[in-house]
Order: C-alpha cells, then structure tokens, then sequence
C-alpha cells in the first residue's frame, strides 16, 4: 500500500517566546490508499491544525509532510495550491460554498477549474449530488439552504473528481442521524475508490466508520486503535447471514 499522507515528527508552534504555544508535538501519521482514519481528542488537542498542516494550508514548524509523494516544503506556493485543487478535498467546519453560485455549480467548480468541460463537469457534479439526496437541489443557493444541506453540498464538492485526499472536520456536525449515516456512506464509498481520508470527529459512533482511530492530546498521539466493527460492517455481516 502507498501512504497518501505522510506526517514525520511534525510540531507547530503559534507565537515564540513566554506567548508561544505549541499545537502540535513531534507527530507522525501514514494514511494510506483506501483508507478513513478518525481523528479525536479533547478541544484544543490540535485536531484542527494536523488538518491544515496536512492540507498544506499551514507550515509546519518542524517535520515533513508529504502528500501525493511530494514533499510540501519542497513546493512553491503556486504548486501547493495546485496540489490542493487537484488532489485534496476539504471540508471544514465553515463550508466555504461561494454564495454567488448554485449547489451544482459549487461542486462543478473544482472540475472546471482543474480544465474539465462544464458540461461533464456539472453530470459528475449531478451524480455525487444525487447520491447524497441533493439532486433536487441542484439550482439552490447556498444562502437557501438548510446547514445540513449546505454540509452536504461541501462534502460532495469535496469528494467529486479525482481527489486522493478527503480532510473533512467534523463532516456531519450539522446532519441528523439519517443524513450523517449517507454522508459517511458516501466517504467510505470514496475510500474504497482509492482515496485517503481523515476526518476529525468527537462523536466515537462517527468514529467507528473509520479503519483506525488516533488520539490526540495536548499535541500529541496518545494512542492508535482499530474501532469496533462499525455501521457498514455490521450490516455487511448481517447481510451475509
């Protein structure tokens, strides 16, 4: 297997001196192709900030990171957000939908920037849409929508296209059960497409959709664990009896 994601003794320092404070210490983390890992931990354990350092939103202090094989620091700004556009999807607490365009056209947009016609990029846009029970809602503005809706819409311009690494923050805060249920469907869906996911939750049923668990404190990995069979594994068991 090929780690998408590579974290080797990666810290994060904000201020210096008798102000600094340190958000991350000496973590390493591998994500590899197919694979969701959960990130949890207390609030202000650093969850957020091992999201933006590994989505190249942020230098790490110390350490490497490396995405798609690249060595991020090795990158000019201009390719870092090549890099993000072509081969990373967010999704972060504040959506960042542009207000001025539709849902479909929200979604479509990483596409056409990426040089894909806005005809094919609208039908693969339509088809992650329909899948997460939004194709009636394809013409809505975002200021239109419900916060569950506009979640939606964020994660499935996240995961539309070839992205190969999905950092979503906590992806289903604003979803009732039945919608969050579809929304993890649909990243695990995406894992088993040959994308790397981690997703920073505090809800462990959330959690236990994911192929391993790491814990955060205080900046650092405590510890790394396989969750219990989760939702989709116990109705693939049921189903097979």
């Amino acid at each position: 297997m090929t780690a998408v994601l590579s974290m080797r003794k990666v810290s994060k320092v904000y201020g210096s001196g008798a102000a600094a404070v340190t958000a991350l210490r000496q973590v390493d983390l591998d994500v590899e192709v197919g694979e969701l890992v959960a990130i949890m931990g207390p609030s202000g354990s650093g969850k957020s900030t091992l999201l933006t350092i590994a989505g190249s939103l942020e230098e790490a202090t110390e350490g490497k990171v490396r995405v798609c094989d690249a060595d991020v620091s090795d990158l000019s700004a201009d390719a870092q957000a090549r890099l993000r556009r072509r081969s990373i999807g967010f999704v972060f607490q504040d959506l960042n939908l542009l207000a001025g365009l539709s849902a479909a056209e929200n979604v479509a947009l990483p596409l056409e920037l990426d040089g894909i016609g806005s005809r094919a990029a609208r039908a693969r846009a339509m088809g992650v849409l329909e899948e997460l029970g939004l194709a009636d809602r394809e013409g809505a503005y975002p200021d239109d929508m419900s916060g569950g809706e506009r979640q939606r819409v964020a994660i499935a311009r996240a995961v539309v296209g070839d992205r190969r690494l999905l950092l979503a923050d906590e992806p289903t805060g604003a979803l009732d059960s039945a919608n969050g249920e579809s929304v993890m469907r649909m990243l695990r869906s995406a894992c088993k497409r040959g994308l790397a996911g981690v997703m920073v939750t505090h809800d462990s049923q959330l959690a236990a959709w994911a192929d391993r668990v790491v814990f955060l404190r205080d900046g650092r990995v405590v510890d790394q664990t396989a969750p219990s069979p989760g939702p989709e594994a116990l109705l693939t068991r049921d189903a097979t009896r």
